[in-house]
């Protein structure tokens, strides 16, 4: 259920109960009943029809979308004698991505992501996998990554609808796993963009940003990487339910999810590495700041002298020594003029020594 606080079994329950989220939308059943020469598509209101029309198919599959009644749930079990502490992982959206051989069936969890207001999500995608069904479990989010395999299906022609149930199960979780790269496509855009102004415009909204995005990196990193060790653990177990010619598949979707863990790590190393830019940037920032607040107040420090001891008020009648500048016609614009060299002089030498308006080094041709 994304980043919400998942669902937990109290802990006085007994195992295997199916504790039912009252948040959690009710479920809406379709099917899709397929061989070489047949295939048919429903939306079922009950699951009386999925009773009776139990192993008249090469293929069924059944997908659940929503898990807010524990009657369908367990229902289901019951038809396709489905154990019961699987169905109690199916309906807790807390579980990590694994495999459980169960007797007869295999029990398939991974988490899909989507997009919502910006931001990424995942939810829970349970899996069953028997010798001529298939069925998935999802929370109940708004749209699924399964379209091009529900297009795949009703071509007559395709290599899908030729396949057995893991081929199928395989072609769901290859679906899954393409779906996590256009919104790690989208992190690696931001993180070229905030890269950017980090550099030219370190300010506080940058902060928000670049915690924002590793959030959704750290998120991606807890659905993504248990997923590998699934796909590893549904080539190497040995089991009659996968042919070997899907396990060849799975090898492919298992270099997918190489790739995204790949890139994963890279996006967080850089989401990593902008905090530094940004504290660097920002220190440069500050430090050209001081350099300018010194450079005024060194030059202003020569002329403070000068004015302080034109300021003093001597006597003259007293004594010739007590400053005969004052009595001078020109004594004030001489005051002006020494004080405006001496600034000339030292704005000059910052500019000499490229402490300001940095000296442009000319070409020299060869």
């Amino acid at each position: 259920m994304g980043r919400g606080k998942k669902r937990r079994s109290p802990h006085w329950t007994p195992a295997g109960t199916l504790c039912i989220d009252p948040n959690a939308p009710l479920p809406e059943v379709d099917v899709m009943a397929y061989g070489n020469q047949t295939f048919f598509e429903k939306h079922l209101e009950d699951l009386k029809w999925v009773e009776e029309n139990k192993g008249k198919y090469p293929v069924l599959w059944i997908n659940v979308d929503g898990l807010g009644d524990s009657h369908v749930v367990s229902e289901l079990g019951r038809i396709f004698g489905l154990h019961k502490l699987a169905l109690e992982d199916v309906v807790h959206g807390n579980q990590r991505p694994k495999v459980d051989i169960y007797d007869g069936y295999l029990f398939v969890s991974l988490r899909m992501l989507y997009r919502l207001e910006g931001r990424v999500e995942t939810e829970q995608l349970s899996i069953f996998l028997g010798k001529d069904f298939v069925i998935s479990f999802q929370e109940g989010i708004p749209g699924d990554c399964f379209d091009p395999v529900r297009e795949r299906l009703r071509q007559e022609a395709s290599k899908l609808r030729a396949g057995r149930s893991d081929f199928l199960a395989y072609n769901l979780i290859d679906a899954v796993v393409d779906a996590y790269f256009p919104p790690l496509e989208d992190l690696g855009e931001q993180l070229e963009h905030l890269e950017d102004r980090v550099i030219t415009d370190p300010s506080r909204e940058i902060i928000q940003d670049i915690h924002s995005i590793k959030r959704d990196l750290r998120l991606l990193r807890r659905a993504v990487w248990p997923v590998r060790e699934m796909l590893n653990s549904l080539m190497r177990e040995e089991t009659p339910l996968i042919t070997h010619e899907t396990r060849i598949f799975l090898r492919d979707c298992y270099d997918h999810c190489v790739q995204v863990v790949d890139l994963l790590e890279n996006y967080r190393e850089i989401g990593s590495s902008l905090m530094d830019i940004y504290l660097s940037s920002l220190s440069n920032k500050m430090n050209e700041v001081m350099k300018v607040l010194t450079i005024i107040t060194t030059i202003f420090v020569p002329l403070t002298f000068v004015a302080g001891v034109y300021g003093m008020n001597f006597n003259t009648e007293k004594s010739p020594w007590n400053m005969p500048e004052l009595n001078n016609y020109y004594g004030y614009p001489f005051c002006w003029l020494v004080m405006l060299m001496i600034a000339g002089a030292e704005i000059y030498y910052f500019w000499r020594r490229g402490w300001i308006w940095e000296r442009k080094r000319a070409n020299v041709s060869k």
